[in-house]
């Protein structure tokens, strides 16, 4: 189809403080020259494009296509724009859609009512049905009167691969660890290895890109449920054949049951035998055989108060252990608190931005073990 090829913006939505590295690996993926932007990134393409980049971008929380802008004053004017809109180019009369609205310095300052005028042009134009539940979300922006539309393609966040039941208390998100992997240098030929492995995140996602599978490969997405969707085209791109990699992934916990977790995510993601757990403390792990490679953790920050007594210990018996037996390794420590980095005693710098994760702001910390 002739629409299928037209170019619109596509954005790339990640975690603040991850733009630069999301901007390389859309680079690398072969997307043409993307721009980065407060909390993503963004760049020029079609929907075999959209597809591509919610199958295959590691770091990505979800991917927005612009299907329109236009500068509105008032809220009728808004209902006769969207109801003039032909939605039947992206949206089909049988599937639900759920609107959601931001406004800010604008003549339309209430999101609620620009809400219902959206919705009923919507009805208005394709008599498509409205749902709170929808998985195909219009996510509408009213910015200085201008109006931006874009339809959410991705559905449930993309971190959510489709592989892991079993989470620890504070999971590392699946796309952050492929950023933080990809600021260490990572890039599938170097042994990784997490001492405080919790699910199994950076080892399976390690594991994962060695072997050359896409991270959307098991589960479904919104853009399957829009007027633009072509299943066979789709699969032809889901087509990519895994590539052979060396089993030099390694994860260890001192908890039983986080082992556990990890050895069942890793089977699910088909990756079991690249990957090898052990239960062990902090203190006293040992580098697996071969060549020096990448320790990276992201250990507890100990949110509340009372929590930080123990973990200035944790991180001074880590740090220990790493200084012992780690030498020419690459570390990488991710926390909140640059006094519980400091306590491993490592040489360890942060030439990264700090991160949104979870309400608070983490920073990756790295170093090569002298």
């Amino acid at each position: 189809m002739e629409s299928d090829m037209r170019k619109f913006e596509i954005f790339v939505v990640t975690a603040p403080g991850l733009e630069k590295p999301l901007a390389a690996e859309i680079a690398e993926a072969g997307f043409k020259k993307p721009k980065m932007m407060p909390g993503g990134v963004r760049f020029r393409g079609n929907w075999q494009d959209v597809w591509r980049a919610n199958l295959a971008l590691r770091g990505a929380a979800r991917v927005l296509a612009r299907v329109d802008n236009f500068q509105c004053m008032h809220l009728k004017q808004l209902e006769r724009q969207i109801s003039e809109m032909a939605w039947s180019q992206y949206l089909r009369a049988d599937v639900p859609v759920k609107v959601e609205v931001a406004t800010q310095k604008s003549k339309i300052y209430h999101a609620g009512a620009a809400k219902e005028r959206i919705e009923k042009g919507l009805v208005t134009a394709l008599g498509v049905p409205l749902s709170a539940e929808a998985e195909v979300v219009l996510k509408v922006r009213i910015d200085n009167n201008m109006v931006t539309l874009s339809l959410d393609t991705s559905g449930e966040s993309l971190h959510k691969r489709g592989h892991k039941a079993a989470v620890a208390k504070a999971p590392m998100r699946e796309n952050m660890a492929e950023m933080f992997l990809r600021q260490m240098g990572f890039d599938g030929s170097q042994t990784v290895y997490d001492p405080m492995c919790g699910s199994g995140t950076f080892v399976i996602e390690a594991a994962e890109i060695a072997a050359g599978l896409l991270p959307g490969r098991s589960r479904r997405f919104a853009f399957e449920q829009l007027a633009t969707f072509d299943a066979e085209a789709y699969e032809a791109l889901k087509a990519v054949a895994p590539q052979g990699a060396a089993s030099c992934f390694f994860g260890s916990d001192k908890d039983a049951g986080a082992i556990r977790m990890a050895t069942e995510n890793a089977d699910r993601a088909g990756v079991a035998e690249l990957c090898s757990f052990e239960q062990k403390s902090a203190g006293d792990i040992t580098p697996p055989d071969g060549p020096p490679g990448i320790v990276i953790v992201n250990p507890p920050y100990g949110a509340r108060i009372g929590d930080k007594k123990g973990l200035f210990a944790l991180h001074a018996s880590f740090g220990k252990a790493l200084s012992a037996r780690f030498s020419g390794w690459q570390v990488g420590i991710i926390t909140t608190d640059a006094g519980l980095a400091k306590a491993t005693d490592l040489p360890l710098e942060t030439p990264f931005a700090t991160v949104a994760h979870g309400g608070l702001k983490v920073r990756l910390y790295t170093c090569e073990v002298p």
